[in-house]
């Protein structure tokens, strides 16, 4: 884990955003970590592509340099590649991100720079749904109320990634690559990209990603993306489940994201760097000009959401102090309401500015 503020940072950059087609709120909060290193992009129509749809959430680490580059820029790499014009949207997404970070390792500012930067991305073209990935931010989809997972985390400890790893020279310990990084894929991190004899793909960290494609259907309730602060403490399917009761009870996306975040925040440093990392989320509802209360496909069913406590193994010789929530509202900061925490405060603009 790494270092951490005495109290949490709950204060919110949330934002929302909307057309016919998806109705987007976002929010991210710094919490217990000392700085904010994570950046994200939402964007309804892209200037060069009019009735394309780009998001994507950025979890840096070492730095905010390059998650925030990243942010601002990845979605110009992606259109402006030769595939992109041809309809090759896979292909553009997988060179878009290795041109980038290309690019960015001969910009002295950046490449001296020693952070590095997941990057999830979501376009949504032509009725299809394209998801780029690299490193341990996720995207899922909620398809009928079922989790469906857009990305695949980047683990040093997953076969392909060890293979990939040890044959350019690094190692795996303690679950990190050269015993360091918890994650096996990444935009930046050129410490990790020394290998003459390598190619940009088969580097101990590459900026390669994973590419799935789905297509858009009246199935598709909405789609969930944030970093690792997330999916940490809650699964696919719980994550899915927390936001689709909120819909029904008529939170805006904005608000369900804040309390997504307020729900996954960790009461005190105990458990382990669970919930204490920053965190970031967006959820794009798939309206597709039906009402909002109408977006989900089939009831919603009142299950047991987990707490922060629940991520971490049981111990018999320590009692839960944190209670199991139902379909209501209870976050962590509501079980135990002795406990101070800073107001939260929203940030109302519009942040499509980051086009």
């Amino acid at each position: 884990m790494g270092q951490t503020l005495s109290e949490p940072v709950t204060t919110k950059e949330s934002a929302t955003v909307e057309n016919s087609v998806w109705k987007v709120g976002s929010s991210s909060m710094q919490g217990w970590r000392v700085s904010m290193e994570d950046s994200h992009t939402h964007i309804l129509s892209l200037p060069d592509d009019p009735g394309t749809c780009f998001f994507g959430v950025y979890d840096g680490h070492g730095g905010c340099k390059i998650s925030q580059h990243v942010g601002k820029h990845l979605h110009k790499y992606i259109i402006q590649q030769e595939e992109y014009l041809r309809g090759n949207i896979e292909e553009a997404i997988r060179l878009g991100f290795l041109e980038m970070d290309r690019i960015m390792s001969h910009d002295m500012a950046l490449k001296e720079d020693s952070s590095g930067t997941t990057a999830v991305v979501v376009i949504v073209k032509d009725g299809r749904l394209f998801c780029g990935n690299v490193g341990d931010s996720r995207a899922v989809a909620s398809l009928r109320g079922m989790a469906e997972d857009l990305s695949m985390d980047h683990k040093p400890t997953g076969e392909k990634e060890l293979t990939r790893i040890v044959a350019a020279g690094g190692y795996v310990e303690y679950s990190r690559v050269n015993g360091n990084l918890a994650l096996s894929r990444a935009l930046g991190d050129y410490g990790y990209k020394q290998n003459v004899l390598k190619s940009p793909e088969e580097q101990v960290v590459t900026a390669n990603p994973d590419v799935e494609v789905r297509q858009l259907t009246n199935d598709y309730e909405f789609v969930l993306i944030a970093c690792d602060g997330i999916w940490d403490v809650l699964s696919s399917q719980d994550a899915i489940d927390f936001v689709r009761q909120r819909i029904a009870q008529g939170l805006e996306p904005e608000a369900i994201c804040e309390a997504l975040l307020e729900h996954c925040l960790a009461p005190d440093l105990s458990f382990g760097g669970l919930g204490c990392d920053n965190m970031t989320v967006i959820l794009a509802v798939y309206v597709n000009g039906r009402p909002y209360e109408d977006v989900l496909c089939v009831p919603v069913k009142l299950a047991l959401l987990r707490t922060i406590d629940d991520a971490l193994p049981s111990n018999d010789m320590t009692e839960s102090t944190a209670s199991i929530t139902s379909a209501g509202f209870t976050t962590p900061a509501e079980a135990d309401s002795s406990k101070p925490r800073m107001e939260s405060s929203v940030d109302q603009k519009d942040r499509v500015e980051k086009a």
